[in-house]
């Protein structure tokens, strides 16, 4: 072979790689933004990546295109290896054609799902682009397309994760949205179907695009972000914390972490005094969760949206579990609207993927009012007991305090497919609160009292220790033990351990009917 060939090969290939050239490159840089190849550098091991697509060009017919050199087609494609783990990524390079997705770069994306999807890897989109190249007109919105069912045919089978590191608008922000997980980096992430110079054309409305689709619109209103990274190295580290709690696909086992196995656990004495004394109290539910799962590690994820109810991933003697537990320090750890879908995705992702859910209660009910009726709060409760019933990975729960009613069903009671329940003494199990039990079955009572306040507390005393305590659920076989606090941790190890090995056959259907 002639050195004139190798030679043109090293000097195309240095062209490639440099994107939009050093100029571009140091505006990206100036914009606090890492490039495409970067990115990637910094998530998989060194020395593993393996690139592919990269000498594909688009066709020179569309509309203004005929002079473009568009290096990669504004796309970085490949293969490498987190911690001996396989994954495929995308990542978007904003120096060439400010990231728009043509009809190329969308068939190198979809190259890369597809043998994520034969391999069973994992696949991690790096979103930063202006969206669909309206030189290619129809091509590159068909190549979206292909994109989005791509998405949903992995959905299920691998974990999917995007990050989102730049702009993604219109159209784009859909495959995030069809993903298992994303994370939005501070200041320089951006989602939103509509520009704010559209929204102002058509609504009248001023607004930032910051405002409109940074972190704080998607994490707190919206709900759409799961996790929210301060720069993009802090992106990649929570991409790879990420992974570390999920199999590489629907067939597998979520990460085992054998030096976190230990033989025998202590008690801890501090879960005896953990809750305030009187019931009415707020307290830090993260405290308990942390004091029982390992090394006191919680990944929350959406922490800022529906605070109400936390979710999250953590391990018990080394296995991966998800976490779903009310939050008293929240209106009181209520069920609404927001909790309730942030609840059923997250039990439906920890189902598919074969992890473990352990769920924390003290859940007063559902969320009371007119905007909660007329919001749909039935429609979306009931998508939480649908999640809950049709999961079929281990199932733990702790009732911690109270417990009252549908919203008790709702946080995975034994009758919703609970594979082991136990109970605090502190525990209040009963269709409502002991006062609103007593206004309405000692309503004559009360009305004839002396002292109506002081009968009512009397009657609500009684109430609560004969009808609400845990030993009735108890006696009834409806919770399966009642716990000294200090062996919660015990306890649920050594449930989840007995569990493990547990298979749950279903009756053959295409699909169920979530109430959407």
């Amino acid at each position: 072979m002639h050195q004139k060939h190798i030679t043109s090969l090293k000097k195309k290939h240095e062209h490639l790689c440099e994107g939009g050239g050093p100029e571009r490159m140091a505006k990206q840089h100036d914009a606090n933004k890492l490039s495409a190849r970067e990115r990637i550098a910094l998530l998989v091991k060194p020395g593993t990546f393996h690139e592919m697509g990269l000498y594909m060009e688009h066709r020179s017919t569309e509309f203004g295109m005929d002079k473009k050199d568009l290096p990669g087609d504004a796309v970085v494609t490949g293969c490498g290896k987190v911690k001996d783990r396989h994954i495929y990524i995308a990542s978007q390079d904003f120096t060439v054609a400010g990231g728009s997705m043509g009809e190329v770069s969308a068939k190198k994306i979809c190259e890369i799902m597809d043998l994520a999807m034969k391999t069973r890897s994992p696949f991690v989109f790096i979103n930063d682009g202006g969206g669909a190249r309206i030189q290619e007109g129809v091509d590159s919105l068909n190549g979206y397309g292909d994109i989005f069912y791509r998405n949903v045919l992995l959905s299920g089978v691998v974990p999917q994760i995007s990050i989102v590191a730049g702009p993604c608008a219109g159209g784009a922000a859909y495959s995030p949205a069809l993903t298992d997980l994303i994370i939005q980096v501070k200041s320089i992430g951006q989602m939103y179907i509509t520009g704010p110079k559209i929204i102002k054309e058509v609504t009248g409305e001023e607004i930032t695009a910051e405002a409109l689709g940074g972190v704080e619109s998607h994490a707190t209103y919206s709900g759409v972000v799961h996790l929210i990274a301060d720069d993009e190295a802090h992106a990649i580290k929570l991409t790879k914390r990420l992974l570390s709690f999920l199999p590489n696909n629907n067939t597998e086992k979520p990460p085992f972490a054998p030096k976190l196995h230990k033989k025998k656990i202590k008690a801890d004495p501090k879960l005896n005094s953990i809750l305030p004394d009187n019931p009415r109290r707020a307290y830090n539910m993260l405290d308990i969760v942390k004091r029982i799962v390992d090394q006191g590690d919680f990944l929350e994820l959406q922490h800022d949206f529906a605070g109400n109810l936390l979710i999250g991933f953590a391990r018990l003697n080394g296995n991966a579990v998800g976490i779903v537990a009310n939050q008293p320090l929240v209106r009181a750890g209520v069920l609404d609207i927001d909790s309730s879908d942030k609840a059923a995705r997250f039990i439906r992702f920890c189902n598919a993927f074969n992890i473990p859910l352990v769920n924390f209660v003290d859940v007063p009910g559902f969320m009371p009012g007119v905007q909660q009726e007329y919001g749909g709060i039935i429609r979306h409760g009931a998508k939480v007991l649908f999640a809950y019933a049709s999961a079929t990975v281990p199932k733990l729960t702790v009732v911690i305090r109270k417990a009252y009613g549908g919203a008790y069903l709702a946080m995975c009671a034994k009758s919703m497919g609970a594979d082991r329940v136990c109970a605090w003494p502190t525990a209040e199990i009963a269709v409502m609160g002991a006062e609103g039990a007593v206004n309405i079955l000692y309503r004559k009572e009360l009305a004839e009292a002396a002292d109506p306040k002081a009968e009512k507390a009397k009657l609500a005393a009684h109430y609560r220790d004969t009808f609400a305590n845990p030993y009735v659920s108890a006696s009834r076989g409806l919770v399966h033990d009642v716990i000294e606090p200090a062996t919660t941790r015990n306890y649920l190890c050594s449930a989840l351990e007995q569990l493990l090995a547990k298979q749950e056959l279903r009756p053959v259907k295409k699909h169920g009917l979530i109430p959407l």
